[in-house]
């Protein structure tokens, strides 16, 4: 067997590890998910995934890792706006990275401290251009709001929220983001 055949056949194995171990974090979370029960789901032996990625907590990480997304920025209402229009795509595509993290959030410290970073990252940005004392209050308010949708539609799977058009949540949305980022 050539070095390439073998290097992309390894590439592929640590992809598979990885796929599985997304979607098992977003499925049961961080505590119920085993290193055993990611190597099952996909086909590998339990030190193959210790092998490539050490440990669990090593392996959460690099599962919970998203892509990097542009900071946001602009006035209030075009930082709104943007802010809906990831909503809008994380109603679409399901997130399965930050599914995990969320699933995740309440029994893992480190997952915890992932959404908080997550959130300031935006809030920075975005409570020095909303008008008012209560800026970073409104920021979180519209943080907390966004993730419960996600939470609501992919991991609760609220019937009716689970089965909306995307377009129809974000125009529900709209009014209460707007009214948050504006003056009073």
């Amino acid at each position: 067997m050539n070095e390439t055949t073998r290097d992309r056949r390894r590439i592929e194995t640590q992809e598979r590890i990885l796929a599985e171990a997304r979607r098992l974090f977003a499925e049961a979370g961080y505590d119920r998910t085993t290193i055993r029960a990611i190597a099952a789901a996909a086909q590998v032996d339990p030190g193959l995934v210790m092998h490539y990625y050490g440990n669990k907590q090593q392996l959460f990480a690099r599962a919970a890792e998203t892509k990097s997304q542009a900071v946001l920025d602009g006035t209030a209402d075009e930082i709104a706006e943007q802010l809906l229009d990831r909503l809008r795509q994380s109603l679409i595509e399901e997130p399965v990275a930050s599914l995990a993290v969320l699933r995740s959030m309440l029994t893992h410290p480190d997952a915890a401290d992932e959404v908080r970073e997550n959130a300031q990252l935006r809030g920075s940005t975005f409570s020095k251009v909303i008008p008012g004392d209560d800026g970073e209050l409104r920021v979180d308010v519209v943080s907390a709001v966004l993730i419960g949708v996600v939470l609501g539609r992919h991991l609760l799977k609220l019937d009716h929220l689970a089965d909306a058009d995307p377009d129809k949540i974000i125009e529900l949305l709209r009014p209460a983001v707007e009214s948050l980022t504006r003056a009073e």
